[in-house]
């Protein structure tokens, strides 16, 4: 893995963290999370970073991991959230934090931690 990906894995785990303890915080509840627009753009906010990171990953790292991690459609969050807030679905935004975000957390540790 070369320094620049290294890095922007790192950030990626910071921001699933962040993902994580913002949950903490509000509740797991999806009608919280609903009726909350502070939760709801702090939540947004990371799914976009994370993203944009991704996009910024090489098309080596990506391939490499690409059976473990659907890089694309991590990207492809990152566009909608970015270019159609307004109209972006609150069911999926959550369902991304609570379902997606964990096992990506996940890879994101054991990348680091050199047990892939």
């Amino acid at each position: 893995m070369s320094l620049n990906d290294r890095h922007r894995i790192e950030h990626i785990r910071d921001y699933c963290e962040e993902i994580a303890e913002t949950i903490q915080r509000y509740g797991n509840s999806f009608k919280t999370f609903s009726q909350d627009m502070d939760f709801q753009k702090s939540i947004s906010f990371s799914l976009l970073q994370i993203g944009e990171l991704s996009g910024g990953l090489s098309e080596e790292f990506r391939t490499a991991t690409g059976n473990e991690i659907h890089w694309a459609p991590i990207r492809g969050m990152r566009n909608m959230i970015a270019h159609g807030y307004g109209s972006m679905s609150k069911e999926i935004i959550w369902e991304t934090a609570i379902a997606d975000i964990p096992a990506l957390l996940s890879f994101c540790l054991k990348t680091l931690n050199g047990t892939k």
